[in-house]
């Protein structure tokens, strides 16, 4: 483990060169984080790095600027690759990036399913600095596309390596180092230390220097989390409640699955919220502008499934309600994390109903602490029952045309909705909807 590092003030005092510290400051960056203060001048030293921190406390500078600092000491294409477990987080860190470079006319380029492989393969072809990409649509290229490879790969990057490691990417993982050079530096960053990243240090990495800004399972201070005991039947009440006390936030709410993410969103809608789900039943273009939608504040709820719990930096989201609670524990912590970033404050709520209170109380056992119940009469909750109800019956019924819709129309998008458009032909089509059913 690293001694702590002295009190720094600014990015000069981690080594960082000016030309890099305008652009940090340029962004808005000013006095790094722990993570960054931790990271960055061991891997400045040449070291390779694990980096252990709460999500939203910023990973992604803690790699990119050593990573740029070493390129503008040796520029070559095909520099560094970093490899993201979601599209959105891919594309994320990829912008940001192209922005910490814009002064030296870095070129980055993120690579992920649901698009065309043949578009990616012009910007391949293009020769830009940084890739970054899902470890699939990586490997797809490495395989198919002509001339392509990394064997001059100079930094390699797994960001949320302990979601890499889970049984979805570990064989395409082990697949990719196989062909990436040995002669590297190797940077791995993950918000849990699993046995299974633990077994990647040994397999990938040369002497590393293990930095670590927040215990195994932690939490930001800034975040208040509570808990609300809930009858099953009355959830969506409660989550109307919850939604309706905390007028003017910015919210994101957590599902079990994509059908419950996208009902949930119209009912929400029928009840005048300004709701958009995303999900990963969509396509991505579809995916992307919902996420846009709501980045640019036409909608102020997000529904959604894990697809959006990591990695995802929004920092005006002020709400996060688990409305189902997650399975695996772990994925309490990157949900949360969306809230409470870069030193904001924020509200977490989990609502727990009969069955699934032991997953509760495993969470509960990882935070190491018991969370306070969050205020609510349950006469005026049960007051919301009847129109609940009756969103609920309509939103169920668009759901249902708009599924017939698509199965009329050839050629239709896999998900059959409206998800990606603006906000304001989504609203209309609703509105629309809502004329028909009361007629």
């Amino acid at each position: 483990m690293a001694e702590n590092p002295k009190e720094v003030k600014n990015f000069r005092d981690l080594g960082v060169c000016e030309q890099l510290v305008d652009a940090c400051e340029s962004r808005g960056w000013v006095v790094p984080s722990k993570i960054q203060a931790e990271a960055i001048p061991h891997a400045l030293e040449g070291r390779d790095v694990i980096g252990l921190a709460e999500t939203g406390s910023g990973k992604t500078g803690a790699f990119a600027l050593p990573i740029i600092q070493a390129l503008l000491e040796k520029p070559q294409p095909f520099f560094a690759c970093v490899l993201s477990p979601t599209r959105e987080l891919a594309l994320q860190i990829s912008d940001e990036f192209t922005a910490l470079g814009a002064g030296i006319g870095l070129k980055s380029v993120a690579l992920f399913g649901g698009v065309s492989m043949s578009d990616q393969q012009i910007s391949i072809a293009k020769r830009p600095h940084i890739l970054v990409a899902t470890p699939g649509r990586l490997f797809d290229h490495l395989s198919n596309t002509k001339g392509f490879n990394l064997n001059m790969l100079k930094f390699l990057v797994l960001d949320e390596a302990d979601r890499l490691l889970s049984m979805e990417f570990e064989k395409v993982i082990d697949d990719i180092l196989k062909v990436l050079p040995r002669d590297r530096r190797t940077f791995l960053f993950s918000a849990t230390m699993t046995k299974k990243v633990g077994k990647l240090q040994r397999a990938c990495l040369k002497n590393p220097v293990k930095v670590e800004a927040s215990a195994k399972y932690s939490t930001v201070d800034t975040c208040e989390q509570k808990f609300r005991l809930v009858p099953a039947k009355h959830k969506d009440c409660y989550l109307v409640y919850i939604l309706t006390k905390m007028t003017g936030c910015t919210s994101m709410v957590f599902t079990r699955t994509c059908e419950t993410t996208r009902i949930l969103a119209l009912q929400l809608r029928e009840l005048g919220f300004k709701a958009i789900p995303i999900s990963g039943q969509m396509t991505q273009q579809k995916r992307l502008g919902a996420l846009n939608i709501f980045k640019a504040g036409q909608a102020d709820i997000l529904v959604c499934t894990d697809v959006a719990s990591r990695g995802l930096d929004i920092p005006s989201v002020d709400l996060v309600i688990n409305y189902d609670i997650p399975s695996n524990s772990k994925d309490y912590f990157h949900r949360i994390g969306r809230t409470a970033r870069a030193g904001r404050s924020g509200i977490a709520v989990s609502l727990v109903n009969q069955y699934d209170a032991e997953w509760y109380l495993q969470i509960e056992k990882l935070l190491n602490k018991k969370l306070p119940e969050f205020d609510s009469k349950e006469e005026e909750v049960l007051m919301l029952s009847e129109s609940v109800s009756e969103a609920k019956r309509r939103a169920i019924m668009a759901a249902k045309e708009s599924s017939g819709n698509k199965r009329r129309r050839k050629g239709g998008d896999d998900d059959g909705d409206e998800d990606g458009e603006t906000y304001a032909n989504y609203q209309k089509k609703s509105n629309s909807f809502k004329k028909k059913s009361r007629r």
